[in-house]
């Protein structure tokens, strides 16, 4: 799967999606660490990624703003990093890559809720 992840995602959740072997890349990789929200949500529909953060803002724009495109919402803290790391496993083996780029999905310790766009 290819992702863009926000500034704001863990070095550790980068590598982990890395070695499972995913393409990753960062919004600071690219130059757009200081990018508005909505140009990064454009950016990765136009690149075919997923995009994945912390920030709670992008359901704002995804839902209310219509600025569609696949998200992976993390809420994670490094006290909960190993299970939240468990449960995004889970979600990348449970569905496609095709369906991820049409969901919005709240990833927590424990648990997804996945919310088709």
């Amino acid at each position: 799967m290819k992702f863009l992840t926000d500034q704001d995602v863990y070095a550790k959740t980068i590598q982990l999606l890395r070695g499972l072997g995913h393409d990753v890349v960062t919004a600071g990789e690219i130059g757009c660490s200081q990018a508005p929200d909505s140009d990064l949500l454009r950016l990765a529909h136009e690149q075919g990624r997923i995009f994945v953060t912390r920030d709670r803002d992008f359901g704002g724009l995804v839902f209310v703003k219509g600025l569609g495109t696949g998200v992976l919402y993390l809420r994670i803290l490094p006290s909960t990093l190993n299970s939240v790391h468990k449960e995004i496993e889970t979600v990348l083996r449970s569905y496609s890559e095709d369906e991820l780029k049409n969901t919005f999905v709240v990833i927590e310790h424990g648990r997804h809720r996945f919310r088709r766009l």
